[in-house]
């Protein structure tokens, strides 16, 4: 079932956004050569602390970490350690902020130094995705349209779609319906109504949309060793069109 919010659970969750947003442009700035995604985890909980919220992946399922951080092949759930990071690489920083019990979520993939142009492009390619997607998140449409404007765009682009994760209804608790993929045919699937609330964060690669299982049972990563990308919002369905809880703008 698709739990619809008033407009004042999306006025909660814009909140729970804003917070999340304001972490991850601090992110942006401390993110570089020699950080470890540890000290990018313990940033995060402080931060979070400190505006009066917290991590809510923390404790959910078991995960021990504030933060998802997903680096080069990893594609998603990759667990903070204390590895400095090194110029070249990108890292993948996931995390979903609690305010007052509204939940927003959000990933965003950060360079550390100067990468190549290939993995650039990647970024530039991936991020330009999320908002395709978004663009269709409009009241009438449907889900199969958000995900039919990422694939296409991605694969004309020369990159893959990651099959195996998707994006996701929110609200009190991190995962409800809908179900939200990043790829598909257009005209397919929920039709999008006034109160929707739910994430797009599509995940590509340089090479094939594979991904593997490290033994830890949580972390994702390219069956070919290429580098991944991450890019994702919660966004609201209202009357006057997306609305962006985790902008950053």
């Amino acid at each position: 079932m698709i739990v619809l919010k008033s407009p004042r659970e999306i006025a909660m969750m814009k909140k729970a956004g804003e917070v999340l947003a304001a972490c991850h442009k601090e992110l942006a700035g401390i993110i570089k050569p020699g950080i470890t995604t540890w000290e990018i985890d313990q940033f995060t909980e402080q931060f979070l602390k400190k505006h009066g919220a917290t991590p809510e992946q923390k404790g959910y399922r078991g995960y021990e970490y504030a933060t998802c951080t997903s680096i080069n092949d990893e594609v998603c759930h990759g667990f903070p350690r204390k590895e400095p990071l090194k110029e070249g690489d990108i890292v993948t920083v996931d995390m979903v902020v609690n305010l007052n019990g509204a939940l927003a979520d959000s990933a965003w993939t950060y360079p550390v130094g100067k990468v190549s142009d290939e993995v650039q492009k990647l970024m530039d390619v991936t991020k330009e995705a999320l908002y395709k997607g978004i663009e269709q998140s409009v009241i009438g449409s449907r889900i199969g349209d958000i995900g039919h404007a990422i694939q296409q765009y991605v694969e004309e682009e020369g990159f893959s779609v990651v099959r195996d994760f998707i994006g996701h209804g929110i609200g009190s608790v991190i995962h409800e319906k809908p179900d939200v993929p990043h790829f598909g045919l257009p005209g397919k699937g929920a039709r999008l109504k006034e109160g929707m609330v739910f994430t797009i964060e599509p995940m590509v690669n340089i090479g094939a949309w594979a991904t593997k299982m490290d033994p830890n049972g949580w972390t994702a990563r390219t069956v070919d060793g290429t580098y991944s990308a991450q890019y994702e919002h919660t966004i609201a369905i209202t009357k006057d069109g997306p609305l962006i809880l985790t902008n950053q703008e």
